[in-house]
């Protein structure tokens, strides 16, 4: 995290790191924050990008996946996918030669785990000694946190309601990272349980990109845990609360959370541009 931290505090010094490098960046889900901090990040390097929409490639339908790997990977230095199926992001990994960024798949999204670690650190400074709650969906962050919370130490809980908790092969891994690291991970179905003297709580939307047929279902199922103020009451006084965004107000949380002192959404979604200048500058400086 030192070079995050470098990054972010002395900026010009690194503003001429990538010049000449170029990323191309894959799109399949629309996106604010990933296209957004990835294009300023990369520009703020020295380098630059090229967008490229679902019409314009269209993975594995206009063209196969490796055919569109093995050309961009003798047109730029690296690529950045975000994408539905995570399977499609392995496959154009193994067979582009140069750095694959995933930028988020149905299971996993990495780079904004690695904003939630960095922006936790600013606030909490030692990971090891916190409860970090996560409340609703056992999604694709949901994994990504666990996982880096496991290698990180950090002592994780997953509030989520059955049929909807994490991957169990997910779950596995991080808890046999965890039995390296010393952190610890626990899977409930109570979010009282699981916020009850934590120091961070954590929600994402209940119904993410492709599953709209499901929404009215899921606001049923997961209006338990939505985190208004009597849910939060149960964390630390000075708990943070985050969220990956974008956020659906009234239903996975109120205002009165999401605009409250303890809320640093926006200082995480700011560390997303930080983290991925760290991340493009380790896989592509010289």
């Amino acid at each position: 995290m030192q070079l995050t931290v470098d990054i972010k505090s002395h900026p010009s010094k690194f503003k001429r790191a990538l010049d000449g490098k170029m990323m191309a960046m894959i799109f399949e889900k629309p996106s604010l924050r990933t296209r957004t901090t990835f294009v300023v990040g990369i520009k703020q390097l020295g380098g630059d990008s090229i967008y490229l929409s679902p019409q314009e490639i269209s993975l594995g339908k206009r063209e196969s996946i490796y055919d569109v790997a093995k050309n961009l990977e003798r047109m730029v230095d690296a690529v950045m996918i975000r994408t539905f199926d995570h399977d499609v992001c392995k496959r154009f990994a193994e067979y582009c030669s140069k750095p694959v960024i995933n930028g988020l798949t149905d299971h996993e999204h990495p780079c904004q785990a690695l904003a939630d670690f960095f922006t936790l650190r600013e606030f909490k400074k030692d990971i090891t000694t916190l409860k970090l709650a996560y409340l609703g969906d056992g999604n694709n962050v949901c994994h990504s946190l666990m996982l880096t919370g496991a290698k990180l130490g950090a002592h994780f809980f997953v509030a989520a309601p059955d049929h909807y908790q994490p991957n169990d092969l997910v779950v596995k891994r991080a808890k046999e990272i965890a039995e390296v690291t010393g952190a610890t991970i626990d899977i409930l179905t109570d979010p009282v349980a699981a916020a009850e003297g934590a120091d961070l709580i954590y929600t994402d939307t209940w119904a993410s990109m492709g599953q709209e047929i499901e929404a009215e279902e899921r606001r049923r199922v997961f209006m338990p845990y939505q985190v208004n103020g009597e849910l939060f009451s149960h964390a630390h006084k000075d708990a943070l609360f985050m969220h990956c965004l974008p956020a659906h107000r009234g239903e996975e949380v109120l205002d009165e959370v999401i605009d409250s002192p303890n809320s640093v959404v926006f200082q995480e979604a700011e560390n997303r541009l930080h983290v991925e200048k760290a991340l493009m500058y380790e896989l592509l400086r010289d």
